[in-house]
């Protein structure tokens, strides 16, 4: 994943009415962190850093007053009714060093007919350069039927590339979909074929002939 370059201003406004101003005027609040340096509070573009993190774990390369800056966002806090982007944590990385990251699972593939595939953990955990970073790691079902099981270990990975989620955990189990049963369900509540309520004697096959 290469980074994407983005011009910042330094902020020196502060609160939730200064927030709710620079967002009017479509800048982003964020804070870059990390390494023991002392986190530094900027103002991005809005149109520019939404487009930049529409994607998880995204590389930026921050132009703060003629220094840069290589950072990953790591934290993206939107609006939950308008989902615009609201907040930025974005930690400093270093060329060539490792992060730890979570990376969407992505499903393709058809598996036989007939089945159910229900994704169990949408993320893992994983180990990789921050330059290099997967935006997701690809599960083919291609002909899976029910009762296999696709876990952390079968996910293939990139080239430098490390799983740290448990090898055993399970990503994804193919099953048969759940047929309820209509007519075992009408006996056991004693209702007749023709959708009335059946009597005692009837639910029990007891039927009491009058002479």
């Amino acid at each position: 994943m290469s980074e994407q370059k983005i011009a910042a201003e330094l902020r020196t406004d502060f609160g939730k009415g200064a927030a709710r101003q620079a967002r009017r005027a479509n800048k982003i609040p964020a804070v870059i962190y990390g390494h023991g340096a002392d986190p530094i509070h900027v103002l991005l573009p809005a149109k520019a850093t939404t487009l930049a993190v529409r994607h998880a774990n995204a590389l930026l390369s921050v132009d703060v007053d003629g220094e840069n800056h290589l950072a990953l966002a790591k934290d993206v806090q939107r609006n939950p009714l308008k989902q615009i982007v609201e907040h930025i944590d974005l930690l400093t990385v270093r060329r060539g060093e490792k992060v730890t990251v979570e990376v969407n699972i992505h499903v393709e593939g058809e598996p036989k007919p007939g089945v159910v595939t229900n994704l169990e953990q949408t993320t893992v955990s994983v180990e990789a350069e921050a330059t290099h970073l997967p935006e997701s790691l690809t599960v083919n079902l291609d002909g899976h039927g029910v009762g296999d099981h696709v876990y952390a270990s079968d996910i293939r990975l990139p080239k430098g590339v490390t799983l740290l989620t448990e090898a055993e955990t399970l990503i994804i189990n193919v099953s048969s979909p759940v047929v309820e049963d209509l007519g075992e369900t009408a006996t056991e509540t004693g209702v007749d074929s023709d959708g009335g309520e059946a009597t005692a004697e009837e639910a029990t096959g007891d039927v009491v002939q009058e002479s």
